[in-house]
């Protein structure tokens, strides 16, 4: 076995192991909460009056977007003008404002959750 099966396999690996510990972690506080006799209802509590998940990911999504886009062109703007290396100057731009692009997302999304 190579390197390039080791790798993908790894990765699944990994993946299945969060998946699992996430979802037998919350069933074991179920059942834990069951014994000691809480109200099951409290397990929906919360899901009525919720933004639906996919429009929290759009916002999210768009504003990663926008970010990017503002970082390629202020990455843009930077090396065109100075005589800073590209190498350094894209990356650093680009995740930077993709960051503050996320941020702005998610506190957009936390303004649309208490609508």
């Amino acid at each position: 076995m190579g390197p390039q099966v080791l790798v993908p396999l790894s990765l699944f690996l990994m993946i299945f192991g969060i998946v699992y510990l996430i979802y037998s972690t919350r069933n074991r506080e179920r059942l834990a909460l069951i014994e000691k006799g809480v109200d099951a209802s409290i397990f929906l509590k919360g899901r009525n009056n919720s933004v639906p998940a996919w429009k929290i990911f759009v916002v999210n999504l768009a504003f990663l977007l926008i970010g990017s886009g503002v970082g390629i062109f202020l990455a843009l703007l930077i090396t065109t003008y100075t005589s800073l290396e590209d190498d350094a100057v894209y990356p650093s731009i680009i995740f930077i404002m993709a960051g503050v692009g996320l941020l702005a997302g998610f506190r957009t999304a936390k303004d649309l959750d208490k609508e």
